[in-house]
């Protein structure tokens, strides 16, 4: 079938483009109500609700487990309809059941049970924007702008990392974290706005039987192998991420004894790193090969995280290593996701899209409930120290991974698809 990708004038530049705009600004506000979130949920569970690692391992996993059970699913469904309005359906019901967690915490009846409840609602709604958003540029932007397009969508999940932790964390010291909560559901808000004006029609492909379209997708993956790769890292990564994340979540304010300002903080100083990191992400794959890039920065993103738990105390000093750290990792990130993002939708045909970004999704986010659960009881079990230490460890699985792969090989331009 012909292509739905509706091409921008060229003349007129990514910037001047309108629809693109639109789609930038939802996106940014759709980050920056999960980067706050990030922080603000965490948070409650642990300090307004005193969980504990294993408490937390369970919340995050909820927030996870849809993209395990429903990725595959929702991918052959995105295929069939207009992903803008996903995006936009989807940022409107995380805004809603983000708003019942402080009205609970008004009304004296918010606890455990309602957090997890509201986890899993974000998680389902999550696992239709994330999709739909992975698709939508490709039916936006002709394939010659797509490293920008993404580059540019990537600067914008970066700047969220530096104002959304931040934000978060500075008004969970103000207020308190089931107030802070507002903040995610007023972006996600936004961001329902800011889709709902793209105009340019969005003709939706074929239909098909779900089984039939869901066959397509994990055959097409299964067969491809640099897609392929990218599935079996992203597992890797996601595991030992998810796991190091939560005991990280433990390890700040539990072991350094942060407080929820210095929590914001921390998570925050990801974003300069990530902006920068966004900037370069489009133009130096194509001057020093797509595979080169991606490699060294994945393995030395992930070696970065190996200094955490070398750390001790809740001075300054710490603080500030903590944010180096992470600005470090943040400018590493988009080097790796940025450029895979690219060969994924080069070698993917527009018709599959969905379907491919679903595959690649549920095999590898499907890994990050099973991690935050693994990092909860290792963090029990171990010590949130040594759990830090055997997570980043495992981060390295990833790029070591893609050493042995076609992703290693890649030059300088995208690989062609198989039509």
């Amino acid at each position: 079938m012909p292509s739905p990708v509706l091409p921008a004038r060229p003349a007129a530049g990514l910037w001047r483009d309108r629809a693109f705009r639109s789609l930038w600004l939802g996106q940014t506000a759709s980050q920056l109500g999960s980067q706050t979130a990030a922080v603000t949920v965490p948070l409650i569970a642990v300090v307004a609700l005193g969980a504990d690692a294993v408490g937390l391992g369970f919340l995050r996993a909820a927030q996870q487990v849809p993209v395990l059970l429903l990725a595959l699913t929702v991918g052959a469904l995105v295929d069939g309809w207009r992903t803008r309005a996903v995006m936009m359906w989807a940022d409107l019901g995380r805004a809603v059941a983000l708003a019942v967690v402080p009205i609970a915490y008004i009304l004296g009846v918010l606890g455990f049970p309602v957090l997890f409840t509201t986890a899993v609602a974000v998680g389902v709604l999550s696992v239709f924007f994330d999709i739909a958003n992975q698709a939508s540029l490709v039916r936006l932007l002709p394939r010659e702008r797509l490293p920008q397009g993404n580059s540019a969508l990537e600067g914008s999940r970066s700047a969220a990392h530096i104002a959304g932790p931040a934000l978060g964390g500075g008004l969970v010291s103000l207020l308190s974290a089931p107030l802070a909560i507002v903040s995610s559901a007023f972006f996600f808000a936004c961001s329902f706005v800011a889709v709902r004006r793209i105009r340019r029609p969005e003709p939706v492909p074929e239909h098909a039987g779900g089984k039939a379209r869901i066959r397509d997708g994990l055959r097409f993956v299964a067969r491809d192998p640099a897609l392929r790769t990218v599935a079996i890292c992203s597992a890797a990564f996601q595991f030992s991420f998810a796991a190091f994340t939560t005991i990280y979540l433990v390890f700040l304010p539990r072991t350094l004894e942060l407080p929820g300002a210095a929590v914001g903080l921390v998570f925050a100083s990801m974003g300069p790193g990530a902006l920068l990191g966004s900037l370069l992400a489009a133009a130096l794959p194509r001057r020093l090969g797509y595979g080169a890039v991606m490699v060294a920065s994945a393995a030395l993103g992930d070696l970065v995280l190996l200094c955490v738990p070398l750390l001790h105390g809740s001075g300054t000093a710490t603080i500030a290593a903590l944010a180096g750290l992470n600005l470090l990792f943040g400018f590493f990130g988009p080097l790796t996701e940025v450029p895979i993002t690219a060969v994924r939708q080069a070698v993917t045909p527009v018709r599959l899209q969905g379907r491919v970004a679903a595959t690649i999704n549920f095999v590898g986010m499907g890994m990050a409930p099973i991690g935050s659960l693994a990092g909860g009881f290792l963090a029990t079990g171990l010590g949130p120290r040594a759990g830090l230490f055997a997570m980043g460890a495992g981060l390295l699985l990833s790029p070591l991974v893609m050493v042995f792969s076609p992703l290693a090989r890649l030059g300088r331009e995208l690989p062609v698809g198989r039509g």
